[in-house]
């Protein structure tokens, strides 16, 4: 237990620096990639994928459209749905943060022989399957931290 209780420690610290690197907090950066899996979408959505109410999201959204990240819009279909979206800046922030993570993922796993790095993903991977999403539709979008 004690094992993946560190792992947890290490891998919340990559991701924190990741994040931090990129001048956002958090929760910043995963509206940020909600946007990018999803696309245009609205910010009912957006809460719902981030497990958060709505007036979460929207403050998120004030200080991501303010420093550029993303922007708001309109569904035509119904004019009281605020969509948000990624501009350029949001998703070079979301490019940003991948690559320092999988950098510095990488440069660990190099560490790693074959044979252990295989062990890793098989067990990794088992304990995904045990805590990972439900089979509603957000299952397809796992949300990184």
């Amino acid at each position: 237990m004690l094992a993946f209780q560190t792992a947890t420690r290490d891998l919340v610290g990559l991701a924190l620096r990741s994040v931090e690197r990129a001048n956002l907090t958090i929760p910043q950066y995963r509206l940020l990639q909600v946007l990018a899996d999803l696309g245009t979408v609205s910010s009912s959505r957006c809460a719902k994928a981030l497990g958060v109410a709505g007036s979460s999201v929207t403050r998120l959204a004030d200080r991501l459209h303010a420093a550029g990240y993303l922007v708001r819009g309109d569904d035509p279909d119904n004019r009281s749905v605020v969509t948000l979206s990624l501009t350029t800046t949001g998703r070079r922030a979301v490019r940003q943060v991948t690559a320092h993570r999988s950098k510095e993922l990488a440069r660990a796993l190099r560490g790693l022989d074959p044979d252990e790095r295989a062990a890793c993903v098989n067990v990794l991977t088992a304990l995904h399957d045990r805590l990972g999403v439900g089979a509603d539709d957000d299952a397809a979008h796992p949300l990184p931290v």
